[in-house]
């Protein structure tokens, strides 16, 4: 049972990522899901969130308007769409199960005593 995050690189400021988050071994769609961020020498941060049907979403300001979370519970698999990306959005990113009620700030995963996977680093450059 793992939620695996991939989709990162290396873009130049204004450019666009999708990042993945697949799901094997068990089914997605009755978990609500949320995409974390961790800059180099900080903590985790939530950045985006969406309940387990798709038909609600929340969002870090940072990240308003230029970010896009959506799933396909057909294919398992979680997205986050990130475009006009910034310098200060460079960090891995990380995604997991999250507790309801879906809110960005104070999003916790559903196992919040288990290590962080390995994640996938954005690098965004200026």
């Amino acid at each position: 049972v793992q939620l695996q995050a991939y989709g990162g690189g290396f873009v130049q400021a204004g450019g666009s990522l999708r990042l993945s988050c697949a799901a094997s071994g068990f089914t997605l769609d009755t978990y609500a899901t949320g995409w974390f961020r961790q800059r180099p020498g900080e903590e985790h941060e939530g950045v985006a969130c969406i309940s387990s049907s798709g038909l609600s979403t929340a969002y870090a300001d940072s990240v308003k308007g230029r970010f896009s979370i959506s799933r396909d519970n057909a294919e398992n698999t979680v997205y986050l769409q990130m475009t006009n990306l910034k310098p200060e959005d460079t960090a891995v990113y990380y995604c997991a199960l999250v507790a309801y009620p879906l809110d960005v700030a104070g999003m916790r995963r559903l196992r919040d005593r288990a290590p962080w996977g390995p994640g996938t680093q954005v690098t965004v450059s200026s």
